[in-house]
């Protein structure tokens, strides 16, 4: 049974930084691909950030591109996040995602992963 688990998330002031880990159990990790995605309330998920299990493919939303860096620790089976410069619009829950069908590929869609944490709540202040 492979289990994903977030941490990290919390309360800053917009402008600040936090760095979401995601520690991963079950398999073997780096036969993962990985992926961060958010939801804010009343709205649906929405993808941030992806990674193939090599690291040398990478993706990043628009909306995100430049503050945030996707990260992986293979021998410590976690992948990051760390956000820099956040602003109140980033503010949701944090999901991280694994993807054993094609780990060799960073995917967007929701629907192309397997296996999802629980979230991580991310509040961004004014």
């Amino acid at each position: 049974q492979v289990q994903l688990v977030e941490s990290g998330g919390g309360l800053v002031q917009a402008g600040g930084s936090l760095r979401l880990s995601c520690a991963v159990s079950g398999r073997t990790f780096s036969s993962y691909a990985m992926g961060w995605f958010r939801q804010a309330p009343g709205k649906e998920r929405e993808f941030v950030s992806a990674m193939s299990w090599s690291g040398g493919n990478l993706y990043y939303a628009d909306s995100v591109k430049g503050r945030f860096t996707i990260s992986r620790d293979n021998a410590k089976n976690t992948v990051y996040l760390q956000m820099n410069s956040l602003k109140p619009e980033d503010t949701a829950v944090y999901y991280c995602a694994a993807d054993i069908a094609q780990p060799w590929v960073a995917k967007i869609a929701v629907d192309d992963y397997d296996y999802w944490g629980q979230g991580t709540q991310v509040t961004v202040s004014t």
